[in-house]
């Protein structure tokens, strides 16, 4: 096990806050002097099954933790899902059904053990002990905080004043949250910054049960590749950890040279040291950002994909962008004309190369579709029955065929 203020250098990096990071220090080297690994937990809500490099930041934190030789415990809050996190909201959100977060749930235990030592790693589910409280138990655990605390909260606020709805069940979610720290004796918990309430009051609720504070860490929100927005499949500024290679890499290219950085603190295995000579290489001119924007996208990939993936991803993006080729496989969809003509930007939703007609419509208008190499400006472009080869963006090729 590293010394403690090795271990805590390691830890700061990319961190927003550490609350306290005196008292961090302090539980390090008491784990260090007892050979005792301190207990790290991070809350999932199953509310999405497929996981994206926003979802990552606070797994790549568990992972540095794990590598420092403690114990990390990856709670799926299968309880707290079916109530819903109203973080953020600006009204009652839908409960999930049992159905729905065990599948999601299920997806997250296959992804996230990409990034952690599943031998090592504890999964948990808060249904485990929130789901056996009896109404006694839950009459206690909302006495230990005020309407007047919960109000605090911004969004919370925002409603009130408002007139809008906050039912009694959301008051609970942040109690039963912290609720998970105080069963598990949680030493470190993890999250993002938006979860700062119900982090806080993780330590809120160990103090009144008797138990010994937790850390909090709170990490930042991830932007997407637009730059501004954090990372979101709403927002479609995502990078997923299921997305072919090839897409993975070319998303991971295209982010500013600015936003690279974050990345690279937030996401990249490299260590301190050498993100300290990277950083003054790409200051100093030594280093092309380009070049360092490939090398991240290599690791990147090749981590959720492995090494051959990774290199011909990069070896196809180079034949695709700088060689003007096309990819070594297209995907084919047949289409079944059914009338003479038929309009582009449904042929488009149709083969799955947009979401919608009104994302086609954009890309249109924005000169970003071609047909077999011909760029298309015209919206109301219909197709006679045939083959084509349709290319939208910079990296989506599709190959149409009647049926």
């Amino acid at each position: 096990m590293l010394a403690p203020e090795k271990q805590l250098e390691i830890i700061k990096r990319g961190t927003v806050e550490i609350i306290p990071e005196k008292e961090l220090l302090l539980k390090l080297e008491k784990s260090y002097k007892e050979n005792r690994p301190l207990r790290i937990k991070a809350g999932f809500d199953p509310t999405a099954p497929d996981i994206h490099l926003g979802h990552t930041v606070l797994l790549e934190k568990m992972r540095q933790f794990q590598e420092l030789g403690h114990e990390i415990v990856f709670l799926i809050g299968d309880f707290t899902g079916m109530i819903g996190d109203p973080t953020g909201k600006s009204e009652t959100r839908k409960p999930l059904t049992k159905e729905v977060v065990a599948k999601n749930a299920g997806t997250y235990r296959e992804q996230v053990f990409k990034i952690l030592d599943p031998v090592k790693t504890k999964i948990r589910f808060n249904s485990e002990w929130l789901a056996k409280m009896s109404v006694m138990d839950i009459v206690s655990l909302g006495s230990m905080q005020t309407v007047a605390r919960m109000l605090e909260r911004e969004d919370f606020k925002k409603r009130f004043a408002s007139q809008q709805d906050i039912t009694i069940l959301e008051f609970y979610y942040p109690l039963f949250q912290s609720y998970d720290s105080v069963h598990l004796k949680a030493d470190v918990e993890l999250g993002g910054t938006d979860q700062r309430f119900n982090l806080l009051m993780g330590r809120t609720l160990q103090k009144k049960f008797g138990e010994e504070e937790q850390i909090v860490i709170m990490m930042p929100l991830l932007e997407g590749v637009d730059g501004v927005q954090k990372m979101s499949k709403s927002l479609g500024n995502y990078i997923g950890i299921n997305e072919p290679p090839k897409e993975m890499y070319g998303k991971l290219l295209s982010i500013s040279d600015e936003l690279m950085i974050k990345y690279y603190e937030l996401l990249s295995h490299i260590t301190n040291e050498e993100l300290g000579i990277l950083k003054e290489g790409l200051k100093s001119g030594a280093v092309h950002p380009k070049k360092a924007k490939e090398s991240l996208a290599l690791e990147i990939v090749e981590r959720y994909w492995g090494k051959e993936a990774a290199l011909h991803a990069k070896n196809e993006f180079e034949h695709v962008f700088k060689d003007k080729g096309l990819p070594d496989e297209i995907p084919v969809y047949a289409l079944a004309w059914d009338e003479e003509k038929v309009w582009l930007p449904k042929i488009m939703k149709l083969s799955g190369l947009t979401q919608s007609t009104g994302d086609a419509i954009r890309l249109i208008k924005q000169g970003a579709v071609s047909i077999d190499e011909q760029k298309v400006s015209n919206p109301d472009k219909t197709l006679e029955k045939g083959s084509y080869l349709i290319k939208a963006g910079k990296r989506k090729f599709l190959k149409v065929l009647p049926k």
